[in-house]
């Protein structure tokens, strides 16, 4: 699996998360998922259930497992979510073998993608992760959809080119090589959570909303020519980011 940094360390407080699934016996087994304590490092994960519209107005959410399997939503819940809560992180819990619906999954919000078939264990290491700022999916396939990005024509994105501040430029361009926020915050001399605001209005700036788009929008950014090699060059620093 892989996890690529992209913004939140968990605070001492507790984190609400949501189960959304049609099927009790399911929100039985997801609920088992957090019978664990929390590790020194970490802050104690809470779930939530309801339906969906009651897990999307309650605004102290932040995180939400989808399980795409028992909810019948499928894949348009998430989009439905996306359009409701765009800041909202999803944990996707769907087929295992089919490649699609992870990309699809991961390109319509899902910051982690876990099979059926994972474990409570499993499961809990992704929420783990996204807690941690990162996505978790299968390495090749986070491969393959920076592949489709770069196949996108050159006039889908935005051709206006904001102007960055000293230090939004300078985070842009450790995000390029694919240091995490920990790493970026020390090389910097700053906060975590001050990396994070500046991911954030860059992100809004870049008009995207994941690390891996803002890496292929960051030579617009920073006004840089536009040649593929440079994309690729970026986005291959962000493959060798990733880890296992």
């Amino acid at each position: 699996m892989s996890a690529t940094s992209d913004s939140e360390t968990p605070e001492s407080d507790p984190i609400r998360i949501g189960l959304v699934t049609d099927e009790p016996i399911r929100i039985a087994g997801l609920t088992s998922i957090f019978d664990q304590p929390a590790s020194q490092a970490q802050a104690q994960l809470l779930p939530v259930t309801g339906s969906l519209p009651e897990l999307l107005s309650n605004h102290s959410l932040k995180y939400l497992v989808v399980d795409l399997l028992s909810f019948e939503g499928g894949l348009n819940s998430l989009e439905t979510i996306r359009r409701a809560r765009p800041g909202i992180r999803l944990i996707v819990i769907g087929p295992a073998l089919d490649d699609e619906t992870v990309l699809r999954s991961i390109v319509a919000g899902a910051r982690a993608y876990v099979g059926v078939h994972e474990g409570p264990e499993m499961v809990r290491k992704a929420i783990e992760v996204v807690l941690e700022g990162s996505i978790w999916a299968p390495r090749r396939l986070l491969s393959k959809l920076i592949d489709r990005l770069l196949e996108q024509p050159q006039s889908s994105r935005a051709p206006a080119t904001p102007q960055l501040t000293t230090r939004e430029h300078q985070v842009l361009q450790l995000i390029m090589k694919a240091r995490s926020n920990r790493e970026i915050a020390a090389r910097l001399g700053i906060e975590e959570r001050t990396v994070r605001a500046h991911l954030a209005r860059l992100m809004r700036k870049a008009g995207v909303d994941n690390r891996i788009k803002l890496v292929m929008a960051a030579p617009n950014l920073l006004e840089l020519p536009p040649r593929a090699t440079g994309r690729n060059a970026a986005l291959g620093r962000v493959r060798r980011g990733m880890t296992n």
